[in-house]
C-alpha cells in the first residue's frame, strides 16, 4: 500500500512541532502525497497558535509543490458534552477538523464519561475524523464510538504516530478499533501526525498492522484523494476546489 494523501500534520506553529508550511508540503511533494493536511493544534492545547493563526488560512495557496493543501485543525475535545475548543462560525471556515482528546487539557473520566464525549463530539456535526482514539490513557467503549461515526459519516483515524513515538501502548488498542471498524463497514483514514517534516507520509506501522488482520482497502479512505475532497465538498467545503 502507497497512500497519497495524509491530512494530520503539524507546523512549527503548533507549539511542540519543528517544520514550516513549506517544508512539509516539498516533503510531501517529494514523496508523492497529493493532498496534505495541515491540521494545528486546537486554541486550547498549550503553545498552540492564536485563533487569529486560523482565521488567516484564507491567505495561504491552494497548491504548493504540485500538492492540493487542506488548512485545519486539530481540534480538543474539552468535556463529556462533546464541546470543542473552537467556535462553530471558526470550524465551519475551516477544510478539516480533526477532533481529538488531549489529556493535557480534557479531565480524563471513566470509560462512560470519556465514550460520550467522543459520541456527543460527533453528533455536534463539525468534525470530520475523529483523531488516535486508541490512546491507553483514555478507556472508551470503541464499538460505539465506531458506530456513532459510521452513522455521522466521520472517519475513524488509525494515527501511525500512536505506533512509534507518542501514546505507547496504543497497538492493541488500535487493532481493536480497526477489527470494529472492518466488521462494521466504518471508513478510516490513516495519518502521520507528523511534528516533523520527514515523518509526512510515514504510514508503515499503521499498514503492517491493518495487513495483519486483512482490512479491506475500499474502507480506507487514503486510497482515493479524490473521495476526501468530495466528501468536504458536500459538507459545503472546499469551495474553491
Amino acid at each position: 500500500m502507497k497512500f497519497k494523501l495524509d491530512v494530520h500534520t503539524h507546523t512549527i506553529a503548533s507549539g511542540h512541532a519543528y517544520s514550516s508550511l513549506m517544508e512539509n508540503a516539498k516533503v510531501a511533494s517529494e514523496k508523492g502525497i497529493k493532498v496534505l493536511g495541515t491540521t494545528e493544534h486546537g486554541i486550547t492545547m498549550p503553545g498552540s497558535p492564536h485563533i487569529w493563526y486560523f482565521s488567516n488560512y484564507r491567505v495561504l495557496p491552494r497548491e504548493l509543490f504540485g500538492v492540493t493543501m487542506l488548512y485545519g485543525v486539530e481540534a480538543n475535545i474539552m468535556d463529556y458534552d462533546g464541546n470543542l475548543d473552537m467556535e462553530d462560525s471558526m470550524l465551519d471556515k475551516l477544510d478539516i477538523v480533526i477532533g481529538s482528546i488531549h489529556t493535557e487539557v480534557y479531565n480524563v473520566g471513566n470509560v462512560e464519561e470519556n465514550t460520550r464525549a467522543f459520541v456527543n463530539a460527533i453528533k455536534r456535526g463539525k468534525i470530520d475524523i475523529i483523531g488516535h482514539l486508541g490512546n491507553p490513557a483514555v478507556p472508551v467503549d470503541y464499538e460505539e464510538i465506531v458506530i456513532c461515526a459510521k452513522e455521522n459519516d466521520v472517519l475513524i483515524e488509525i494515527n501511525n504516530s500512536s505506533f512509534t513515538t507518542s501514546r505507547p501502548g496504543s497497538f492493541t488498542n488500535c487493532k481493536k478499533i480497526a477489527l470494529l471498524c472492518k466488521l462494521h463497514n466504518a471508513r478510516i483514514v490513516i495519518n502521520s501526525d507528523a511534528h516533523f517534516c520527514t515523518k509526512i507520509g510515514e504510514f508503515s506501522e499503521a499498514i503492517e498492522m491493518l495487513q495483519s488482520i486483512d482490512f479491506p482497502k475500499n474502507l480506507i479512505i487514503n486510497d482515493n484523494p479524490n473521495e476526501l475532497l468530495e466528501k468536504l465538498k458536500k459538507k459545503g467545503k472546499l469551495k474553491d476546489l
